[in-house]
């Protein structure tokens, strides 16, 4: 029986961390030999997430000083701080070349280091190795993955917007200046971190806007979107907070182009999206809920006709912690080990 390969998790006392060890518990070609965690070093992974207990997992560790070489790992997922990454990286494969890696940070999801500064406020450390880094949306990019070092898992929001309109931009079906997100996330979507706007009684029973006209995100949405089109594509893209704790839910409204209906955009993406394991395409009329994919690597997508004649209203729904995130980068490192994409991945949601 052929050995299983070494993955480590960078980053595993957040959430997305924890939901990486959750999934690769019951993938069936790895094992887990490393974990890190910063304010948690030293302690157990069942001291920071009970739900560990029955399992014997590695003791979290610092990254400062850490042995890239004795660790030996096959694949290292970095669920890190964005600009913290960029070092570790840079650090790692310095030391274990071999090893390869699926970045859930920001860090390298920009191939322009330009547009990296403008959003995120610094230079980026590594741009050698941002010219290696292949965007990490399976559905889209599945051929450069195939061969990728580095991958860079797309954010949440992201996600959740681009399976659905990106083949509808490269089917030329849609106006391209007349494209409105308006998505919603769970609050694991805002990290595990104490913040006194992250407090329960500042959120229940409330919902509410943020990061809008300047969501850091928006600058994934104009390179994908861009490159898909062949031409400078900008949307109107507004992200919401709301009190539950997982779900991403993206209202999209899109117009036809030349007579374009909304039955023929729903004809490309059945179409474009048959074969795929991750992502369901609705009957018409249908619209999804984050109840239908919570806990699931599943986006459901549906369309609806506006009232407004040539309008169309698209809805997709994921999970941000994995479609989103966790799950995602496992489908990435599937296919860079060249290993059935869906490995460790066939969880059906769950409800209620």
């Amino acid at each position: 029986m052929a050995s299983k390969a070494k993955v480590g998790v960078l980053g595993a006392s957040g959430y997305t961390g924890s939901e990486l060890v959750r999934l690769l518990l019951r993938h069936p070609k790895v094992e887990i030999t490393l974990l890190t965690a910063e304010r948690s070093a030293g302690k157990k992974m069942r001291d920071v997430f009970p739900q560990f207990s029955p399992f014997e997992l590695p003791t979290l560790v610092a990254l400062d000083g850490l042995d890239w070489v004795g660790a030996s790992l096959d694949v290292a997922f970095c669920a890190l701080p964005h600009a913290t990454t960029q070092k570790v990286i840079k650090d790692l494969f310095a030391a274990a070349p071999s090893t390869k890696v699926v970045d859930l940070s920001a860090d390298f999801r920009l191939a322009d280091t330009a547009a990296y500064a403008k959003w995120y406020g610094h230079e980026h450390h590594a741009p050698e190795l941002q010219t290696q880094a292949v965007y990490g949306l399976v559905e889209i990019h599945r051929r450069q993955i195939r061969h990728a070092k580095l991958v860079a898992n797309p954010g949440c929001y992201t996600s959740c917007a681009e399976l659905p309109l990106i083949p509808l931009i490269k089917a030329k079906a849609i106006e391209l200046d007349d494209i409105v997100i308006d998505a919603k996330s769970g609050m694991t979507g805002a990290g595990r971190a104490a913040k006194e706007a992250m407090l329960f009684s500042e959120v229940s029973e409330g919902f509410n806007a943020y990061g809008v006209g300047h969501h850091r995100h928006m600058a994934e949405l104009d390179q994908e979107f861009s490159a898909a089109a062949g031409r400078e594509v900008i949307v109107s893209f507004t992200p919401h907070l709301v009190p539950m704790n997982r779900g991403i839910l993206s209202t999209i409204y899109v117009k036809g182009r030349r007579g374009k209906t909304p039955e023929e955009l729903h004809e490309i993406l059945s179409k474009f999206y048959a074969k795929e394991p991750f992502v369901h395409v609705l009957p018409f009329g249908e619209t999804p809920q984050t109840r239908h994919v919570r806990g699931s690597n599943m986006t459901f997508i549906g369309v609806a006709k506006d009232r407004r004649e040539g309008r169309a209203i698209i809805i997709a729904a994921l999970d941000n912690l994995v479609k989103g995130a966790s799950g995602q980068a496992i489908q990435n490192m599937n296919l860079i080990m060249g290993w059935p994409e869906t490995t460790g991945l066939d969880q059906v949601a769950l409800f209620p």
